[in-house]
C-alpha cells in the first residue's frame, strides 16, 4: 500500500471515532518501532488530512493505555507538523461550564507510569515546555474561530490526571485551587511526545460535565458520568467537527513545525527499525 503523507493530522479523543466519510478516505496501517496504528487519511478544510482515535474505534483503549510514542511517531513519519487535537475535558472552574469550547494552552501533569519520552536511549534530549501548545497556532486557531463566530475560550489550563477513575471533589478542588480549568486524561504525553518530534499542537477541548468539585453539591445536572460524556459530545460532533475544519483552513501552508529539539536527534528517532504488525512493542 502506498505510504500516506499528510502535513495535519486530527486525532479524536472521546466521541470522535471517525472524522471522514469511509468512501472518500483511506485507512493505512503505519508501522512504528511500537507497533502499528491504524491512520485515515482524507480531505477536510480543503487539504489532505491524516486522523486517528486515541482510544480505537470502540473506545476499547483506556487513557492510560494508549500507545502515545506509537501515534505520535507514526504521524511525523508521514510528514505530519501541525496536529489539531480534539479532548473530552471537565469543568473545575465554574467560568468553564458544560457545552464550552476550549483552546488549551497550558497543562498540569498529574500522569505516571506512562512512557512520555522518545529520547530514553542515547543523548538526552531536554524539552522546553514552557509554552507546550505551540503560540502560533495557537493565535492563528483563536483568529479563525472569532472569525467564524464560535464562541469560545481562548486560553485554558488543564490538569490531566491518570484515569481511569475520575477525580474525588478533594482532588478537583485542589486542582481548582492550582489556577486549572479543566480536567482530562491524554493530553500528557501527547503533547510533549508530539513537540519532541517537531510537531506543532493545537488543542479543542469541549467541557462534557462539571467535575467533582462543582457537583453535586452545586451543579447535580452536569455531575460526571461516562455516559454522560458520550453523550455530549455524540450531541457536540458537528459543532466539534466545524470548529477542526475552520482551524484547518486557516493553517498556513508552509508551517514548517516547532525546532525545539535538534533536527538530527529527531532524525535519529524517526530512522529507528519499526515493528510490523503482530510483533511485540
Amino acid at each position: 500500500m502506498t505510504t500516506p503523507r499528510a502535513t495535519v493530522a486530527v486525532i479524536g479523543g472521546s466521541g470522535l471515532y471517525r472524522l471522514f466519510d469511509p468512501a472518500d478516505s483511506t485507512v493505512h496501517t503505519v508501522d512504528t518501532p511500537y507497533g502499528p496504528v491504524a491512520v485515515t487519511v482524507g480531505e477536510l478544510g480543503g487539504r489532505p488530512v491524516a486522523f486517528l482515535t486515541r482510544h480505537g474505534a470502540d473506545h476499547s483503549v483506556p487513557p492510560h493505555l494508549i500507545n502515545y510514542r506509537a501515534n505520535i511517531w507514526a504521524l511525523a513519519s508521514i510528514g505530519v507538523t501541525t496536529i489539531l487535537s480534539s479532548s473530552a475535558v471537565g469543568g473545575v472552574s465554574a467560568d468553564y461550564p458544560p457545552g464550552t469550547l476550549v483552546l488549551t494552552d497550558q497543562y498540569i501533569d498529574r500522569t505516571h507510569g506512562r512512557p512520555d519520552t522518545f529520547y530514553d536511549r542515547g543523548r538526552v534530549q531536554h524539552l522546553a515546555s514552557a509554552d507546550p501548545f505551540d503560540p502560533e497556532l495557537h493565535e492563528i486557531a483563536a483568529r479563525a474561530l472569532d472569525a467564524a463566530g464560535e464562541t469560545f475560550a481562548r486560553s485554558g489550563t488543564v490538569v490531566v490526571v491518570q484515569g481511569p477513575r475520575f477525580s474525588t471533589r478533594a482532588e478537583s478542588l485542589w486542582f481548582a485551587a492550582a489556577g486549572a480549568h479543566t480536567v482530562n486524561m491524554t493530553m500528557v504525553p501527547e503533547v510533549p511526545l508530539a513537540s519532541e518530534l517537531g510537531i506543532g499542537t493545537v488543542n479543542l477541548s469541549f467541557v462534557t460535565d462539571s467535575d467533582a468539585g462543582l457537583a453535586p453539591a452545586h451543579d447535580p445536572e452536569n455531575a460526571v458520568s461516562h455516559e454522560l460524556v458520550l453523550r455530549r459530545l455524540r450531541d457536540a460532533q458537528p459543532r466539534i467537527i466545524a470548529a477542526l475544519e475552520v482551524i484547518i483552513r486557516a493553517l498556513p501552508a508552509d508551517y514548517a513545525g516547532l525546532s525545539i529539539i535538534p533536527a538530527d536527534a529527531v532524525a535519529e528517532v524517526l530512522a529507528r527499525p519499526v515493528l510490523s504488525a503482530g510483533a511485540d512493542a
